[in-house]
This record gives structure tokens, C-alpha cells and sequence, in this order.
């Protein structure tokens, strides 16, 4: 007979350490001779990441401590790392230089001491090492090329040997190397652009280890990326010139053929330069992931399409490929985050495909069972601008329930980005507050990738607007239903979902209390001080300036300090260089200002985004007592938190 106790006070085996060892983070995966290497961040050691491999059945470093594989091109990174000839190649964490690293051995560098460069989206083709390189050496804005880094590391001692392949554009990325060497493909775009509004795919012939000419692929004003080279030196890549990333061919002559196109995305918001969404296999067929709402990964043998028995659900990527086996990462219906060895051998045309063998490579065993975690319940709600996509995960315990006339209070989550998205996956976060009676609702608000372009652009312009309004309708959506207490509706987001927590608070009565993680309070203060990736994001969320000052000021939250009389929650990282902690620090004290009920905490040694252990721990504690402090709850197993 199950116990009744009020909601949020429910006892969990679900601890904060739990979760922030619960899904490491695989930070890109490559076949090296018969084994698998895969990055992954490590939490207990300040969030670093390490590559690692199995050798019988034990996963050791290849890359050992302190050492991590981390690029700041974009300042988002991505590509850190690869493999050539057997050794480990990566950029460093702590100068950003290239190093190279035989198993066993001590790294050697293969890029000069240069403080002012940095170097990420590295791979290998035609025999030749190539990355892209980002310089913040006192021009106006940073300077970004492909150059090709000699594997010998006579570059490190003279950097006349780095040899610049391509540049011309603000931003370069995902370059890919013909298999004889002989081209090169890449991806472009320029300010005020972010890749998911315009962004080309380019195609030049490498002469001297140089491209100085290329021709253009895709739709004209798309979004292009991933470009991918068959063995027959044909082209494939990514386009949503119809509305929905899909993917196309093309060949030496100029022909363009679609490849199973589907109302559906293979691709999404480059934040990172190593990201994959489909790869091309020796046959030629393809592996690829499909997204509307959630995840799935297909595999396309011309007009055949078939989904492959991969558990993934949410933030899929193709790692790497060879022969007929697929590396695929990404997240499954209980929010683990792992890495799967796809082998579809077996699964030639017209065969079963459930002949394809699928075998995870590594992953976090789940710390509880199954029946700990919530099943993910889609959420189409109609708002002012048309339907909003949410997933909600009610209060789940084995042995509890609340009380009869009680309803559950809900924690409204808004992801980052705002170019980004959600899938249906219970994080181990997730059922940490549903565990306790906390129900979450996780919103894909207008602009989120994963449901076409029309979707995407209903942010165009609109920010603090759309997604306030979206996830206010959502969140009121469910209260309606009878499914949430209304007088207990939290949201928490970070970084421009902070942005919309704030403007949630400013501009609605909905929410009770927000948990705002480096959010953005003031858009000219963004402006101003974010780094040369995001420089012109707003142009296109908000509007250029000046011309568009008065918005700018209208639409910031701190302009309407006011209205926020809601308790709120501030987590800070002191080295967030995408949003610094003058932002937090100014609503913080205009809270205090108005006599509203806060906390706010700053970390040291995080960025723009928690690592460390101790970091995620503390957070989500402080985050639970919170909701326990406002709402009316005692939360067993974490301190109380006292409110300013």
C-alpha cells in the first residue's frame, strides 16, 4: 500500500552526487585500429575530459590526468580531439595547444606556444591533419581559418610550418578532406549570421595544401552543414532550404539529388564544431539521425528508410563510421547518456533489420531502477503564436503518493540557446525532483531546432516575447488540466533560458519563484561584453544596433525590475565569459533593492556551463531547499537555505 506524504517531501534514493556522476558526457567517439576511443568529461576532476578506450574489459585513459581535451574556438568548443597514425591528437584545455600522444607515452606538441590561438573541429583526411584556428591577437574581432598542423610537430618550434588552407569568412567549420586529398569542404557564414539562420557549404580544390577558389552547395540563404565525401568523391550534406534539414548529394558536374527527404531534421543548431548528424558508409549507405520532438536514428538504403534499435531518444550525434559499424552517442528514455557500437553487417538491402547488432559502449549504469523515473508525456498546447512542444514528467515514486486533495507543485525547465532543444528523456535531474514529488515540464519553446525552420524563426525578432510567452502558456496549460498546483509553478533555465525565466517573472503571473542559472537580465549589457560567436546573435533575436536600442532596453527584465517580485534563486559561474556575473550580480541587487526573497551563490572556477562535481552538487541542493523554502515543503536529506 503506498504511503501518502505531501509533495516535495517525499523520501529519494536519488541524491544530488548521484546525479552529478549519474550521465559523463561523451565528448566525440573514433574507431581507432580494433578498438573504440571516446571522450569523456570527467565531473570528480574539476569537469575535465579525458579520451578513453577499453583494453579487455576495463576502460582506461589515453589521455591520463590533468591533461583534458578541450577546445574555446566559439568559445563552445568542439573537436578537441582525433586520432592519426595510432596516437591520440587534441587541443589542450590550458593553452589550447595541439598535442599529440602515444598511448602510454607524454604528450609532444605539434602547435607552436602561442597564447593568443586557439584550435578546434580537428580530423584527419588524406593523409594530412587539419583544424580550425581561431586568433584573438588584438584585431578588432578574432580571425578564424583551416590550416593543416604537420603530424611531425615542426610546427611547434616554427610556426611558418602551420600552413593556412582556407580562410575568407568570420566563422569556418566541420572542413572534411576528400579521400585522395585532393579537395577540401567546409562550412561558412558570416556576422550577423548564426549557422542555423545562413550558412554555406564550400567545396575547393586543394592546390599546394591550399584553396584559394571554390563553388557553393545547397539552397541559396539555408542553413548548410556537414559536408561528408563518398568514395566516389560526390558531396553529401545537410539543408533546410524546404523547411526541415534534409539531405542531398552532389556531384562533380553540379547535379543535386535529395536523399529520402522526410518532414523531419537531420540537423540542428552548430553550437559545436564536432557535431554529426548522419555519416555515409562504405556502401553507401547511410546512418542518420532523424529529429521531430525526440530522436531516431535511421538508416537509408536509397528510398528505403528504416529506424535501427538504437535506445536513443535525445541528443543524438554520429560519432564516426567504418565499414559497415557506426558509433552513435546520445541519451535514452531514462536521461543515461552512453555510446553504441552499431554494426549492421547483417543488415544488407532488403534484410531484416533486425539483423543490425547494437552494443553499448560505455554509459552510466542507472543508480536506481526503472521504476524511479518518470515516462515522458508529449505536450502540444495551443499559445499566441501558435503551438508550443513540451515534455512533462509527473511526481514518480514506487512507494509514494500525494495527498487526495492535493495538487503536485512544477518545475518549468527552459533550455539554453535559445537555438536549442530538448528531448524526451528523464535526466537523472529530472528525477531527482520527480522522485520527490516534483513534477518538471520541459519546454521547447518557439525558436528551439527539432521542429523545422518556420518553428525556429518564430523567434525572429521576438525575443523575450515568444518564449515568455510559450512557456507561460505551457505551464497554464497544465495547471488547466488539473495536473499542477497554480499557486506552485517554479522555472529555472540558464543562460538564455535564464533570460526567459526573467522575463517570465517581469511579464506574467504564472510562475511562483524562479532558479535563474547565468541568466541574462540585460540585452545591451550582452551586447556589450559576450564573445565574437554570439556577437550578432541579437541582431536577428532582437535587432541591430543601435537602430534598435529602444527594444533592446524595452524587452531586457531589468528594465522592469518592478514586476519581479517573485523569490528567486541566482547561480553564477565567476569565469563565464559568454554571460559574466555582472549580470547575476545586477539582478541580485535589484532584488535586494526591491526587498524581494533571494539567494544567489557564484562558483569559482566554472564558466558558462557547471562541471565540477561539487559545483552540480551544491547547485541542485541549494535549487530543491529553494523550491522547499517558497513553496511550503521540507525536502529530506538537504539543507535548508535561508532566503536574503
Amino acid at each position: 500500500m503506498p504511503t501518502t506524504l505531501p509533495y516535495g517531501s517525499w523520501p529519494s534514493p536519488l541524491s544530488a552526487a548521484t546525479v552529478a556522476s549519474a550521465s559523463p558526457r561523451i565528448d566525440g567517439a573514433r574507431f581507432v585500429g580494433d578498438e573504440v576511443w571516446w571522450g569523456q568529461t570527467v565531473p570528480a576532476e574539476a569537469g575535465r575530459t579525458t579520451v578513453r578506450r577499453y583494453r579487455g574489459t576495463i576502460a582506461e585513459d589515453v589521455l591520463p590526468a590533468p591533461h583534458s581535451a578541450r577546445s574555446r574556438v566559439h568559445e563552445y568548443g568542439g573537436g578537441a580531439w582525433t586520432e592519426a597514425d595510432g596516437q591520440l591528437v587534441y587541443s589542450e584545455k590550458a593553452d589550447q595547444r595541439v598535442w599529440a600522444l602515444e598511448p602510454g607515452g607524454a604528450p609532444r606538441a605539434l602547435t607552436p606556444e602561442d597564447p593568443t590561438a586557439r584550435f578546434g573541429g580537428l580530423t584527419t583526411g588524406g593523409g594530412m591533419l587539419i583544424a580550425v584556428r581561431e586568433r584573438h591577437d588584438g584585431s578588432p574581432v578574432p580571425r578564424r581559418d583551416i590550416v593543416r598542423i604537420p603530424l611531425d610537430g615542426s610546427a611547434a618550434t616554427d610556426p611558418a610550418l602551420l600552413v593556412p588552407v582556407v580562410g575568407g569568412s568570420d566563422f569556418v567549420a566541420q572542413p572534411a578532406v576528400s579521400p585522395d586529398g585532393q579537395n577540401l569542404a567546409w562550412v561558412a557564414w558570416d556576422h550577423p549570421d548564426m549557422p542555423w539562420d545562413h550558412a554555406e557549404v564550400r567545396v575547393g580544390a586543394l592546390s599546394d595544401g591550399r584553396v584559394s577558389e571554390w563553388r557553393v552547395l545547397g539552397t541559396p540563404d539555408a542553413a548548410t552543414l556537414q559536408p561528408e565525401w563518398t568514395g566516389e568523391g560526390d558531396v553529401i550534406f545537410t539543408d533546410d532550404g524546404t523547411g526541415r534539414w534534409n539531405l542531398y548529394r552532389s556531384g562533380a558536374d553540379g547535379s543535386v539529388q535529395a536523399l529520402a527527404p522526410a518532414d523531419a531534421d537531420t540537423g540542428g543548431g552548430l553550437w559545436v564544431l564536432g557535431t554529426r548528424w548522419y555519416t555515409p558508409l562504405e556502401d553507401g549507405r547511410i546512418v542518420a539521425v532523424r529529429t521531430d520532438g525526440g530522436d531516431e536514428i535511421v538508416l537509408i538504403d536509397g528510398d528505403r528508410v528504416e529506424r535501427l534499435p538504437v535506445p536513443i531518444v535525445a541528443g543524438a550525434v554520429i560519432e564516426d563510421s567504418r565499414g559497415s559499424r557506426v558509433l552513435v552517442s546520445g541519451s535514452t528514455p531514462d536521461g543515461s547518456s552512453g555510446l553504441w557500437l552499431v554494426d549492421l553487417a547483417a543488415a544488407g538491402t532488403a534484410a531484416p533489420i533486425e539483423q543490425v547488432r547494437v552494443e553499448q559502449v560505455t554509459g552510466a549504469d542507472a543508480a536506481v531502477g526503472a521504476e524511479w523515473f518518470p515516462a515522458a508525456r508529449k505536450v502540444d498546447v495551443d499559445g499566441a503564436h501558435g503551438v508550443v512542444h513540451a515534455f512533462a514528467y509527473p511526481p514518480t515514486h514506487p512507494d509514494m503518493v500525494g495527498p487526495a486533495d492535493e495538487l503536485p507543485p512544477y518545475l518549468v525547465l527552459v533550455h539554453g540557446g535559445p537555438t536549442s532543444h530538448v528531448g524526451p528523456a528523464a535526466s537523472a535531474k529530472i528525477a531527482f525532483y520527480t522522485s520527490r514529488g516534483i513534477g518538471v515540464l520541459d519546454v521547447n519553446y518557439g525558436g528551439s531546432t527539432g521542429y523545422g525552420r518556420a518553428y525556429r524563426e518564430r523567434l525572429r525578432g521576438q525575443w523575450g516575447i515568444v518564449d515568455v510567452d510559450d512557456v507561460a502558456a505551457v505551464a497554464a496549460g497544465l495547471a488547466a488540466e488539473g495536473r499542477a498546483d497554480p499557486a506552485r509553478l517554479a522555472i529555472e533555465g540558464g543562460s538564455a533560458g535564464g533570460w526567459t525565466v526573467l522575463g517570465a517573472l517581469v511579464r506574467t503571473d504564472v510562475f511562483g519563484a524562479g532558479i535563474s542559472r547565468y541568466g541574462v537580465g540585460d540585452a545591451r549589457a550582452l551586447a556589450a561584453d559576450t564573445h565574437d560567436f554570439e556577437a550578432r546573435y541579437l541582431d536577428g533575436l532582437i535587432g541591430p544596433l543601435p537602430e534598435a536600442e529602444a527594444v533592446y532596453i524595452e524587452r531586457s527584465p531589468l528594465t522592469h525590475v518592478a514586476q519581479l517580485t517573485a523569490p528567486m534563486l541566482i547561480l553564477q559561474g565567476a569565469d563565464d565569459a559568454v554571460v559574466p556575473p555582472a549580470q547575476a550580480e545586477a539582478i541580485r541587487d535589484a532584488l535586494a533593492a526591491q526587498g524581494v526573497a533571494h539567494a544567489y551563490m557564484l562558483y569559482e572556477g566554472e564558466g558558462h556551463g557547471f562541471r565540477r562535481a561539487e559545483t552540480v552538487i551544491d547547485a541542485l541542493e541549494r535549487e530543491l531547499a529553494f523550491l522547499g523554502a517558497v513553496f511550503g515543503f521540507t525536502p529530506p536529506g538537504v539543507p535548508p537555505l535561508s532566503l536574503a
